[in-house]
């Protein structure tokens, strides 16, 4: 069984036989929900790298010191991959968010597509991505990740446009393609981005300028999948063609 992981801030400095204070809310869910005790083993990780294991060597009911026995760094996985999620209604965001997170994702990029039923504005827009954060960040820690994901603010139409163009390979799911998925060839480098559209569909303008900045439009199968499961069906369909899942 893998050790249960926390998120410290930083752990860059850190060498074997140093102690490491874990403090805050991180530090009561491992001591008050997780009921750590002194001598237990435990994995720490920055999110950006660098993961240590060590033992319990104190407690309290907002601090746990751990003494590292182990530093790993692990490099960045290769290829990446960046999903932009139109926002779905309710909380199929933090599903999608979630899933994404679990099976490897390097980015999330929240969208405001044309025709997303969902609105993210003003205070609703900072709590909104809060928790897609927060989710990320939860289901990083629960799959063991070294590398957390970025879950950068909502994007508008021409900023997808720009990462669409920067990408080493950009495709758009799209239930009238006529491509697939098993026709792309994947890059072993570099950066692959997935573009999902909202519950309504995405508009032909959406789908014409997407594919004019580079993007290609693809399907799925005959199936119509929701919103919040079709980035996650062509990550996993993707990712299987890579040496990731080797």
């Amino acid at each position: 069984m893998t050790l249960p992981q926390h998120l410290v801030p930083s752990l860059a400095d850190v060498r074997a036989g140093d102690v490491v204070e874990v403090t805050g809310d991180e530090a009561h869910h491992a001591v008050v929900v997780r009921r750590l005790r002194v001598g237990e083993p435990v994995q720490l990780c920055d999110g950006a790298g660098r993961v240590v294991t060590g033992e319990v060597s104190e407690t309290g009911k907002r601090q746990l010191d751990v003494t590292v026995r182990e530093v790993v760094d692990h490099p960045e996985p290769a290829p990446s991959f960046t999903v932009v999620q139109a926002l779905p209604k309710g909380e199929r965001g933090e599903l999608a968010v979630e899933v994404l997170t679990e099976i490897g994702a390097a980015r999330i990029v929240p969208w405001a597509a044309a025709r997303s039923v969902a609105v993210w504005k003003g205070e609703r827009a900072a709590k909104a991505h809060a928790k897609w954060q927060a989710t990320a960040r939860e289901a990083a820690k629960q799959s063991r990740r070294a590398w957390h994901p970025q879950v950068p603010p909502l994007a508008r139409t021409a900023q997808v446009l720009d990462l669409v163009a920067a990408a080493d390979l950009a495709i758009v799911l799209h239930e009238e393609a006529s491509a697939s998925l098993a026709s792309l060839p994947v890059p072993a480098t570099g950066e692959v981005l997935v573009v999902v559209g909202p519950e309504g569909g995405l508009s032909p303008e959406e789908v014409a300028d997407l594919t004019a900045a580079g993007a290609v439009a693809v399907g799925l199968g005959a199936e119509v999948l929701r919103t919040s499961t079709a980035g996650v069906a062509a990550l996993a369909a993707l990712l299987s063609r890579t040496s990731r899942w080797a």
